[in-house]
């Protein structure tokens, strides 16, 4: 909404999104009893994979068309997540690997026809963005509190968003519906919506939470339904049953193989 109408440049977006994400999960922390805990949450390797991820991911759709960028996204995040699940000693089952292939083919038949080659530097920017945010995932994993780490990585990435800013003070590009929207994102989608993230990657493996990740696509293009007036299409629904089914195998065959071990 925000980058696609011209409504602000990105590094603005940026900053507005990942400044009022710390601002907002600050007070909250501030409110509640996990405040003690903030000193020593969260850390500057987490914090910088947060940022690589969100500054080339707006620089990215400049040039980018949004399903383009999406595939590249969450390519880059499931070979990183996956990846490092394999490195790490973790063997999926095989309907888990069958779950996230459904699921892989789903995103690609929802986002695939009518796409052109994209800019090689965007799509080098999305990689980057894919690659971090699989780290930053995966390191989520390992949280002592997810509200704590998650407002003290974003506390952290402050000093770097003033600094871009600063930098490229001359590319400024903003209107009021557009910081609107890039505090939207950052207090709510963004720093809440990642501390229920951080939350539940406790409770997955790195293989189930890359699969589980393939629902965003899905999110978004009902959003786009929901709030851009985007068509609802049959290529959309079957894509998005495609995707959801096989998030669904993989979380099932993981449950199945746990109660079997229990029993």
């Amino acid at each position: 909404m925000a980058l696609g109408a011209d409504t602000i440049d990105a590094i603005s977006f940026t900053s507005i999104r990942l400044f009022s994400g710390a601002v907002t999960l600050l007070f909250i922390v501030l409110a509640s009893a996990k405040k003690e805990r903030l000193r020593t949450a969260g850390s500057w390797l987490s914090a910088a994979m947060l940022f690589f991820y969100a500054l080339p991911f707006s620089l990215a759709y400049i040039s980018l068309e949004a399903g383009a960028g999406a595939l590249i996204l969450f390519a880059a995040v499931q070979i990183t997540m996956v990846g490092a699940a394999l490195l790490s000693g973790d063997r999926p089952h095989l309907l888990e690997w069958i779950g996230l292939l459904l699921a892989l083919l789903g995103l690609v038949y929802l986002l695939l026809p009518g796409l052109a080659a994209p800019p090689l530097g965007a799509a080098a920017m999305m990689v980057l963005a894919g690659v971090c945010w699989g780290f930053y995932s995966l390191r989520g994993r390992k949280a002592g509190s997810a509200l704590a780490d998650t407002a003290s990585n974003f506390l952290r990435c402050v000093p770097a968003t003033l600094a871009v800013s600063i930098w490229f003070a001359d590319g400024i590009s903003l209107s009021s519906k557009g910081v609107i929207i890039a505090i939207i994102s950052g207090a709510i989608a963004s720093g809440l919506g990642y501390v229920i993230w951080y939350a539940a990657l406790r409770e997955l493996t790195a293989t189930r939470a890359a699969t589980v990740q393939l629902s965003v696509p899905v999110i978004a293009a009902l959003g786009g339904v929901l709030f851009l007036a985007e068509g609802l299409t049959m290529r959309l629904i079957s894509s998005s049953a495609l995707i959801l089914g096989g998030i669904g195998l993989a979380i099932f065959s993981s449950r199945e193989t746990a109660r079997k071990g229990v029993s």
